[in-house]
């Protein structure tokens, strides 16, 4: 999706502060957060449904927030979208929760859930899917990111758009996100890792010789011939 949700690549924002010994959680209601987060079954929100949860964040909202608080949002964005919720019971919660803040918050005693989430959580799940087509491209294959502008969630950043690359890597088929996060089927593609020369991506103000990879998906990419094609066509459009 375009917008203030895509910082990678964008210029200005000033120097990254690094914490030193920055600690995995700044409060204990953000390990509230991640545990309601990683705990949840997939009928409530996959993975993609969860980051254009984050993406649909009023942008002011999004940059004044900190990093739990786009969990949070996202979690009850999905709750309220599916009925598992209701604006109703939220209100309510709160009103509890201000009135006395030392409420017991609810727990679930489950040891076999408990042992599935803690093993995703340090291993992960894989959304990778058996191969049924041969990859459009093969390594050394020189590919354009295509210049698109979604509405919805997509995993093509904005600064490789029209970028050339080179396919370094074929990872083997995967779920598409873009489709994945809008109840539209899983569309498992081919994902490739491309490597783009930084001169490409950002000019002649970077360091020589740096390059940059980014896995993207086979829909994402097209062939430098079929790129110039759309360019020109779009040239003589604009004229």
């Amino acid at each position: 999706m375009n917008g203030i949700h895509d910082l990678g690549g964008m210029h200005g924002h000033g120097r990254v502060r690094i914490e030193e010994d920055e600690p995995v959680f700044h409060a204990e209601w953000e390990k509230i957060i991640f545990a309601l987060v990683e705990a949840r079954p997939g009928w409530v929100q996959n993975r993609d449904e969860w980051r254009h949860g984050i993406e649909c964040m009023d942008p002011v909202q999004y940059l004044a927030t900190r990093y739990y608080e786009h969990w949070l949002f996202a979690a009850e964005y999905n709750f309220l979208k599916k009925g598992i919720s209701t604006e109703e019971e939220y209100a309510a919660r709160i009103r509890r929760f201000k009135r006395n803040p030392n409420s017991p918050l609810p727990r679930a005693r489950d040891a076999k859930r408990l042992k599935e989430i803690v093993q995703r959580i340090r291993y992960g799940t894989s959304t990778r899917r058996e191969e049924t087509c041969e990859a459009k491209f093969k390594v050394g294959d020189q590919v354009v990111a295509r210049n698109m502008n979604p509405v919805g969630h997509t995993r093509l950043p904005r600064y490789v758009r029209g970028k050339r690359g080179i396919i370094a890597k074929v990872h083997g088929v995967f779920v598409l996100p873009d489709t994945n996060a809008h109840g539209k089927g899983e569309n498992p593609e081919h994902v490739y890792n491309v490597c783009f020369d930084a001169n490409e991506l950002w000019g002649t103000t970077v360091e020589e010789k740096e390059t940059m990879h980014i896995d993207l998906w086979e829909s994402y990419l097209q062939t430098p011939d079929v790129a110039g094609t759309h360019a020109d066509a779009q040239a003589r459009q604009d004229l």
